[in-house]
């Protein structure tokens, strides 16, 4: 397969794991170029990992370059993707797709209308863990589903002290964490059809707590949600709840289960590729959990696995897995929980998004 020319268009924090992996992990990616806000950013990046810094216009106007992997802020996704649409690159973009959910449609029907692929993260989905699961429930393990449970916690003024994207539109426990258990929730269950849902936030104004930062016992204003309580139903109608806390010890924790007639199926954290998939069985005889063998050994840090996927099928044809339809549900989901929260009442999720089924080849097809 001729490898589908790509370039980076943002080189923060994330942008080493992808540039490592798309670069010496996973095939069908030729990257070629990187580019920042500042420009010495993307000069470093590019010294690293032997390609070219380049400013944004340039990546854009590049005929060569087919698609572009945005890694900046998630208030800067609406117009860099739309940009790169409009320049005819195929788009895969970090999460989320867009601050709001009118945005993130409106990038799938101008990726539609110029017969281009876009696809977001996370693909954390794509790992070992959640393919576990994917395929326990398909083998029917768990007999008829009848409820999921998701508990996650961590720090945020620890994490947007070190962080400050966290404090803009889109750096909220929803957003930007929630997302990964959304994602993986609605890969494995279907669509959601409505949500009930309570926010909070205990600390408007917090104190940079990171003793080497600059900022480093300053005042900053926190405005995003860093506790939202939800009660969701799928399009199936099975109906659980997600728990996710903000205002809670750094390390974060995860509770993740799928109960069904059959037996509970047990996940770690979403935000993780791999991890033990446990289940335990409806067995008085022997009722103690079990480890359910991975399907893949896709368990570290598989980030770019995203873009490899949509690169081939550019090439080959097919769905990729990771796709802006089902990006823009779980936007729709977090946005309708905002909704709930200011109104006091539940809320229709109007989007619907064609659920995929396990990733070809537990993705050593993807692998150099």
């Amino acid at each position: 397969m001729k490898p589908v020319k790509t370039a980076v268009i943002g080189c923060g924090a994330i942008s080493d794991i992808y540039l490592r992996n798309m670069t010496g992990k996973f095939s069908g990616l030729e990257v070629c170029a990187c580019s920042a806000a500042h420009i010495e950013n993307a000069q470093k990046k590019a010294a690293e990992y032997g390609i070219k810094a380049a400013t944004t216009e340039e990546i854009l106007a590049d005929p060569g370059i087919e698609m572009v992997v945005i890694l900046t802020p998630a208030p800067a996704h609406y117009d860099l993707i739309r940009r790169a649409l409009l320049a005819g690159k195929h788009v895969y973009t970090e999460k989320p797709i867009a601050t709001r959910l009118d945005q993130g449609l409106e990038l799938l029907a101008l990726a539609k209308e110029k017969g281009l692929r876009l696809g977001c993260a996370p693909e954390t989905f794509m790992g070992s863990a959640v393919q576990t699961a994917r395929k326990a429930l398909e083998d029917g393990l768990c007999g008829q589903l009848s409820s999921f449970h998701i508990v996650a916690n961590r720090d945020l003024t620890v994490l947007a002290s070190m962080f400050r994207f966290l404090r803009l539109p889109g750096g909220g426990i929803a957003y930007d964490y929630g997302v990964y258990y959304l994602t993986a929730l609605a890969y494995l269950l279907g669509s959601m059809q409505r949500v009930y849902a309570q926010k909070g936030n205990l600390n408007r104004i917090r104190k940079n707590c990171i003793p080497h930062d600059p900022e480093f016992g300053q005042e900053y204003v926190y405005d995003n949600e860093a506790q939202v309580n939800a009660i969701l139903t799928t399009q199936s109608g099975i109906t659980g709840t997600l728990s996710l806390n903000g205002d809670s010890a750094m390390q974060d924790q995860a509770y993740f289960t799928i109960q069904g007639t059959g037996g509970i199926l047990q996940l770690g954290d979403a935000n993780q590729f791999g991890g033990p998939v446990r289940f335990l069985p409806d067995d008085p005889r022997k009722c103690e959990w079990r480890t359910l063998e991975p399907v893949s050994e896709l368990s570290d840090n598989c980030r770019g696995i995203g873009p490899a996927d949509m690169a081939r099928c550019i090439r080959n044809g097919g769905d990729h897995l990771a796709s802006g339809e089902m990006a823009c549900h779980v936007l729709d989901i977090i946005e309708q929980m905002m909704n709930s929260a200011e109104s006091g009442t539940a809320c229709e999720i109007q989007t619907r998004f064609p659920r995929q089924g396990l990733l070809e080849g537990t993705g050593e097809l993807l692998l150099k």
